[in-house]
């Protein structure tokens, strides 16, 4: 018999990373001008490692994250380029097989789980029909079983009743560990973490992410993790990407981009962040201006306008993509025709030599 031909590809060797992305494009329609959303978007994902995508709301990061689910509207949007999950074409996917690749091969955590969780059926209900759709060969009872210790995986107090529990009877915190466990129910390779942590309080967000950190280790899981919290991704994550205008205009591992960041957008995220080593009454650095509108993109690099360092080139020309060479660089890429270390009048917040604060 021969092989599914879609299943043939580099992704499907083990040694490959287990999402490939290229020169993704997506562009929605449904309004008077088109929305260019995201504009040529490369990224790999290696197998058990955590990608982090950054940058201000706008930037495209969710709405590359929901591609890799298909989720947008299909009449309303246009998506080009190739987006490989363990070898599976995601673009070429009918409605079957899609509904089999969601939930059992890639998952997603939803920024806002009292929106996500159905509000008519207990929490446990709606995790039994999510692990008997994708196998049903499990009973009723083992499924019941199975959700019980994935609410004991995740940390849920009293697992047996929370199971009976609807969303809206459990905390903010409670929900999102049920939306984890959720997203574990069929075990998948690949976990989508939509900022996970944006609508909970400062110590329960510790919490998130110590377990989220904790499950992706245990389970060896892949993980795309979007958040605007640059210190988050820090905490979690082994690469960043750091998104723009609906490109990525930086990624490299963490400690790379910490440490020796290159584009002055990146630098700008960094330098805005609050620090140990501030002084009394210093202020936060700002990044002036707005985002640029997606339906009205420049011809040249969209951070220009609030770039000191830009040229009439940047005004003209859309950067490329280009290595960064330096001493343990690690596909450390940029894209920028300025970019270089920070200039003393901007410095950069100190960051410990161990990124992971929380470990």
């Amino acid at each position: 018999m021969s092989a599914d031909p879609k299943t043939l590809s580099a992704g499907a060797s083990d040694d490959a990373p287990l999402v490939q992305i290229e020169d993704l494009c997506v562009t929605f329609t449904g309004g008077r001008k088109p929305v260019q959303a995201v504009s040529g978007v490369t990224l790999s994902v290696p197998r058990g490692q955590v990608v982090a995508l950054i940058g201000e709301s706008g930037s495209g990061k969710s709405v590359t994250l929901r591609t890799l689910l298909r989720l947008h509207p299909e009449r309303r949007t246009k998506m080009s380029g190739r987006v490989l999950v363990g070898g599976r074409d995601v673009l070429g996917m009918g409605s079957r097989e899609l509904c089999d690749y969601r939930g059992k091969t890639t998952s997603m955590i939803f920024q806002e789980p009292l929106l996500a969780l159905d509000p008519v059926y207990p929490v446990g209900a709606q995790i039994i029909e999510s692990i008997r759709r994708h196998d049903p060969s499990v009973s009723q009872a083992q499924a019941h079983q199975r959700a019980l210790a994935l609410f004991e995986q995740v940390r849920i107090p009293s697992p047996e009743r929370r199971l009976q529990a609807y969303p809206h009877e459990m905390s903010g915190g409670m929900r999102q560990r049920a939306m984890i466990a959720l997203a574990l129910a069929c075990r998948p390779q690949l976990l989508l973490a939509d900022e996970p942590t944006t609508a909970l309080d400062a110590t329960v967000q510790i919490q998130i992410l110590l377990l989220l950190r904790e499950l992706q280790r245990e389970l060896g899981l892949s993980v795309i993790f979007v958040t605007h919290d640059i210190g988050a991704a820090v905490e979690v994550a082994d690469r960043v990407a750091v998104m723009y205008g609906g490109r990525i205009v930086e990624e490299g591992t963490v400690r790379e981009l910490i440490h020796r960041p290159q584009h002055p957008y990146t630098q700008a995220l960094l330098g805005s962040r609050s620090h140990g080593a501030m002084t009394p009454g210093q202020r936060l650095q700002t990044i002036g201006g707005s985002p640029p509108d997606l339906a009205n993109l420049p011809a040249g690099c969209s951070f220009a306008e609030r770039c000191s360092r830009a040229s009439d080139l940047c005004r003209q020309a859309q950067p490329e993509a280009r290595e960064v060479v330096h001493s343990g660089s690690l596909g450390h890429r940029v894209r920028c025709f300025h970019a270089g270390p920070a200039t003393p009048a901007a410095p950069l917040p100190p960051v410990g030599e161990e990124p992971h604060a929380l470990a």
